[in-house]
């Protein structure tokens, strides 16, 4: 089983400790795990905006630099939907073999890896913060809107780790505001979303508010920073491979 390491570029350009640490978490639990590196953006903010002649471009390239791998595994949930949910619509004639193959960090490391432990520990209270593709795409958690048992993929595998605590706010998968577009389109209402967010995953006592997507950590670490407030962003990766 091979796996081709599929870092989004915001992660590249603003977060590339988080790509270090999945490339470090998979190699942790074993995986033969490669990183392209003629790999480039996926096309979901082009997709998003309405511009699917450059988000089809972008797809296809995607297709060359991911073909033939077993798995493509990517430290965000936004994008690994955009290529699973949207890639047969944008390239209706061909066989797209990342749609079939791609998957999120923590859904492939809880649903094909299984880990029974982690040798790390992270001593630390953490507010699970529930991205809305996570949630309602990927099924990382049960959505709160449905009728059905609570399960988290998130929580689950932090519960490997040792030492940790943790918690999740009131309106536990209410969305923090950022939505892409949405932010820069409706930047009052993201803004407020945000901060309301943040409140609540202050309100636990958690000294970390710990999520799967850049793009959320990256909207309420802007409202901790200039709020001044007392509590810090990770990705899960971090805490998974040790690599905080």
């Amino acid at each position: 089983m091979q796996v081709a390491l599929f870092i989004p570029c915001y992660v590249n350009a603003v977060f590339p400790e988080v790509g270090m640490a999945s490339l470090h978490l998979l190699q942790q639990l074993g995986v033969d795990v490669v990183y392209p590196e003629r790999q480039t953006c996926c096309g979901q903010p082009m997709g998003n905006a309405g511009f699917e002649d450059e988000a089809a471009g972008l797809a296809r390239h995607f297709e060359e630099v991911f073909a033939g791998y077993d798995y493509v595994v990517g430290p965000s949930a936004s994008c690994v939907s955009f290529v699973r949910d949207h890639y047969g619509r944008l390239l209706p004639d061909h066989q797209c073999h990342s749609q079939q193959h791609v998957y999120e960090i923590c859904e492939f490391v809880h649903d094909v890896i299984r880990p029974t432990s982690l040798n790390v520990s992270f001593p630390h209270k953490v507010s699970l913060q529930n991205s809305c593709h996570g949630v309602r795409l990927l099924g990382l958690s049960s959505p709160s809107e449905r009728n059905v048992p609570y399960a988290n993929k998130l929580r689950d595998l932090l519960g490997l780790v040792r030492d940790i605590e943790v918690v999740e706010p009131e309106r536990r998968d209410e969305c923090c505001g950022f939505g892409g577009m949405f932010a820069v389109e409706e930047h009052a209402v993201s803004g407020q979303m945000g901060r309301d967010k943040v409140m609540r995953h202050v309100a636990t006592g958690a000294e970390y508010i710990v999520g799967a997507d850049c793009s959320c950590l990256m909207h309420q670490n802007g409202i901790i920073a200039r709020e001044r407030l007392n509590i810090k962003t990770l990705h899960i990766a971090q805490i998974l491979s040790g690599n905080v």
